[in-house]
């Protein structure tokens, strides 16, 4: 039933979740599991949207690489995301996952999936667990905020609602994909609060490059397969390791996988004076010897396309690409070309917008929240998930540090309220 207009609701032995994520799911259940009445606000019209559709091309749920390799996708938050993860990482998000009736199998890339390779059923089944463990949970309620007595305020299709409940986790999502839900309008709450917060900026993201015309109209939409990529050394750094894998050419630039696993680098590049160089190794199964000996090899009458083509398998995108950086000149400098083919260097001008990143660096600073992920300049509030300032990789990485931190902010929580505060 919906509440009264304007009403003010107060229920102290409650615990009010806002966010029905992966992390405010997993909460609310580590809550319910524990004994507490658990109501659960979405501002949505159902949940887990952003969930469902990061599952819509296969639900890569975590990754089944060494723990201590798993720890360092997430930079400079591995430290303090180490306890959560430890706590609840990918063997036991698989053995949950089990519990809910959903097979998984570890896929070539050590990427974790669902047998059924889709979101969907998952959540199906937890929701229905939730219910069984008595959840409550509310769609079409947006937070507002607190009220001037310290309630949380409430838009629905019945007007506003007041809640005070004994304790609250936020896990409202960061600021990517804002029209499934996480639009980050909580940040002007909490800051209004003295919660101190870092900028949103894109992570797993495309990047603009300043394709010609004639590029970007034959070429955008094509993928670059079988290649490696690396974002240069700075100053007298040793050159960084390649990274194999996928790209996609787009009409403003360049993205997909590969380029989202080393956006953060690139990122930060785009601010320096300069901007970014992205590297790209389009025949990583060849040594730079060879490209060279094949690239020098007599082609006789045969044009360059064809040459290249026949002696070393380029062509297409790769061939077109080699031209739009280097140009008639460049091509036809065969020392230049051979070195270009391992290593071509690929100015990057920024970022792609926000809001169409899968997720995005910033939000809560980590001196704002204590080990226990509750606020310090609002006891009783906690927070979990992607409104965390963290980021890692696409392959599982987001979700996992998602569950986790829903988790560990849940017990956190369960700790506080034992002590009485």
């Amino acid at each position: 039933m919906l509440p009264t207009p304007s009403s003010a609701v107060t229920s102290p032995a409650f615990i009010a979740v806002i966010g029905a994520g992966p992390a405010g799911l997993m909460a609310a259940e580590t809550l319910a599991a524990a004994g507490h009445r658990v109501e659960l606000f979405d501002a949505m019209p159902s949940v887990g949207r952003k969930f469902l559709m990061a599952g819509k091309g296969g639900m890569n749920i975590t990754h089944a690489e060494p723990f201590a390799d798993f720890l360092t996708r997430y930079r400079e938050a591995a430290g303090w995301l180490a306890p959560a993860l430890t706590g609840f990482g990918p063997g036991a998000l698989r053995e949950w996952i089990h519990g809910l009736g959903i097979e998984t199998f570890v896929g070539s890339s050590g990427r974790v999936f669902p047998t059924e390779m889709k979101a969907a059923p998952l959540l199906r089944a937890w929701l229905h667990r939730l219910r069984e463990a008595g959840v409550t949970i509310h769609v079409r309620h947006r937070w507002q905020g607190w009220s001037a007595d310290g309630g949380l305020r409430f838009a629905t299709p019945a007007g506003e609602c007041v809640r005070r409940p004994a304790a609250t986790l936020l896990a409202l999502g960061g600021a990517s994909w804002p029209q499934l839900g996480s639009d980050a309008a909580w940040s002007a709450w909490l800051a209004a609060r003295g919660v101190a917060l870092r900028p949103f900026v894109a992570a797993n993201c495309g990047f603009d490059c300043a394709w010609s015309e004639y590029f970007r109209t034959r070429f955008a939409g094509m993928p670059l397969k079988n290649i490696a990529a690396r974002c240069p050394a700075e100053g007298n750094e040793a050159p960084p390791s390649w990274r194999r894998g996928e790209a996609l050419i787009s009409a403003e630039g360049i993205e997909g996988g590969l380029i989202y696993a080393l956006s953060a680098s690139l990122r930060e590049a785009c601010a320096r004076p300069g901007g970014a160089l992205l590297e790209l190794d389009l025949l990583p199964d060849h040594d730079a010897a060879r490209v060279k000996a094949e690239v020098a090899h007599p082609r006789g009458a045969r044009s360059l396309a064809s040459h290249l083509q026949s002696r070393l398998g380029l062509q297409g995108v790769k061939s077109a690409l080699l031209f739009e950086c280097l140009g008639r000149e460049g091509m036809q400098d065969a020392s230049r070309l051979a070195a270009a083919i391992k290593a071509l260097p690929l100015r990057l001008i920024g970022p792609r917008p926000l809001a169409e990143a899968i997720s995005a660096a910033g939000g809560v600073a980590r001196a704002a929240f204590d080990e226990r992920f509750m606020l310090r300049a609002l006891p009783g509030v906690f927070c979990a998930g992607e409104m965390l300032d963290w980021e890692a990789p696409t392959g599982g990485y987001l979700l996992t540090a998602c569950f986790a931190t829903g988790r560990a902010a849940a017990q956190g929580m369960q700790a506080w309220l034992r002590e009485g505060v």
